[in-house]
């Protein structure tokens, strides 16, 4: 299988030596169509195929534009050749999408693209190709006089060789150097220029078949086709396309529109299409960036949530502590005295819902100021801002609201509460001090211990 890989370079080189020396339109026109096909083969044969469609899509594209070729190339001699024209021109037109498609898998085929990076690609590549539609085509306008079929089918092409030029630059830029990138680069930067050139020299009625320009298409098909042999990166790490990019391209895209509709007559109409395209993917990109913060706002707000009481948790209480060291106050602790018969007799569920209660009552005697956390199990802790005395007073409050009985499932329900204060000095120790505080509150059945 491995020959075949050189097949399309060697009937690349005798194209070349004859038409310099044959002089045979019947062998140019041969050779014009068969490199191609065989450019298809050695994609299709090539080993290492990480990903079923990277391939498939890539030879089916040159597929289509070497049938566009042959009905093109046919068309002279019969007959039908307007239909035939027109079958070639789909056929060619058909060739982006599917190239599209293809060789964004081919050059990521060691690390499949998200969504994200691929739409980030598409908004840097859309952008990009505006910005050269927009000027590059510029000259080109007057040839037509308005016929706006002709202008269609003779600037689509050059604007959908920006388009994919641009789009795998970006997707190679971001998947790191490989041999593989950079060839596939190469091949359709000469894929695009030949387009250029072949428009200029058509407009000029400068452009005969068999001229040396054809051969710009079949150098590009054979240097593509050259890139699947080689190993895709190998990378772990994606760089990911770069933010300045992004904004550049959204920028050239909505400068470019406002001034179209200013000075119309100045821009190809056609800069809409990839204009629009970019501002529309760039919509796209906000509204899932913003369902993407907002999904990880909702996390982060979970992973410091009490699932039960809905109360901050220890990470949190541990966090705010890390903030405390300059403020006046104290860290209470807190653990529920007596709760342990309670899921003894009455179950799990009923002392789930007595948590619930004692979070409601504790948050109603605190001031707004004051963080209340469950930190497991029966115990709650609390940070609140105040003198001594002031955090004395609340402490006893706390007890106090536990003073009458819960009422639940109609079961009437009585515990209390050990509190241990810790007033904060600036000392990394406050977390320990004030549970020394709390179990010797408890051991010793103070109700209230202050270190």
């Amino acid at each position: 299988m491995r020959v075949l890989r050189f097949l399309a370079p060697v009937l690349f080189a005798v194209a070349l030596f004859a038409h310099q020396f044959l002089h045979s339109t019947w062998a140019d026109l041969l050779l014009f169509n068969a490199i191609p096909i065989t450019c298809l083969i050695s994609i299709l044969v090539a080993p290492d195929r990480t990903n079923k469609w990277a391939q498939p899509l890539t030879a089916i594209a040159i597929g289509s534009w070497s049938l566009g070729s042959i009905a093109a190339t046919t068309s002279s001699y019969l007959t039908f050749s307007n239909i035939l024209s027109n079958i070639s021109d789909v056929l060619y037109l058909l060739f982006y999408p599917l190239a599209l498609l293809g060789m964004q898998l081919l050059v990521s085929i060691r690390q499949r693209l998200t969504i994200l990076e691929i739409v980030d690609a598409s908004i840097v590549g859309l952008g990009l190709s505006t910005l050269g539609a927009a000027f590059a085509l510029q000259p080109v306008l007057p040839h037509f006089d308005g016929d706006l079929n002709q202008s269609f089918l003779a600037i689509i092409y050059p604007v959908a060789d920006l388009v994919l030029l641009c789009f795998i630059i970006a997707i190679t830029v971001m998947q790191g150097f490989s041999w593989r990138g950079l060839l596939l680069t190469v091949g359709v930067c000469i894929y695009a220029t030949t387009d250029f050139v072949f428009l200029g020299q058509n407009l000029n009625s400068n452009y005969e078949f068999g001229s040396i320009i054809d051969y710009g298409w079949l150098l590009a098909f054979v240097i593509i086709a050259e890139s699947v042999w080689h190993v895709g990166t190998d990378k772990l790490v994606n760089n990911g396309v770069s933010p300045i990019l992004i904004t550049v391209s959204v920028f050239l895209s909505a400068t470019l529109l406002a001034l179209l509709a200013i000075a119309p007559a100045n821009f190809p109409h056609l800069i809409l299409v990839p204009a629009i395209g970019t501002l529309g993917l760039a919509f796209i990109r906000m509204s899932i960036a913003l369902s993407q913060a907002r999904s990880i706002g909702h996390e982060r707000v979970l992973a410091r949530t009490d699932e039960l009481t809905t109360l901050p948790n220890r990470r949190r209480l541990i966090a705010e502590i890390q903030n405390f060291a300059t403020r006046t106050g104290s860290l209470l602790l807190l653990d529920l005295d007596g709760f342990k018969p309670v899921n003894d007799s009455y179950g799990h569920e009923v002392g789930d819902k007595v948590l619930q209660q004692v979070a409601q009552r504790f948050t109603r005697a605190l001031p707004s100021s004051a963080l209340l956390a469950r930190l497991g199990g029966d115990e709650f802790g609390i940070l609140v801002d105040g003198s001594n005395e002031t955090v004395m007073e609340i402490a006893l409050a706390l007890r106090g609201t536990l003073s009458y009985p819960f009422v639940i499932d109609g079961y009437e329900i009585t515990i209390g509460v050990s509190i241990g204060i810790a007033n904060n000095d600036g000392a990394d120790d406050l977390l320990l001090r004030a549970d020394n505080a709390m179990y010797s509150a408890k051991r010793q059945a103070l109700g209230v211990c202050q270190l």
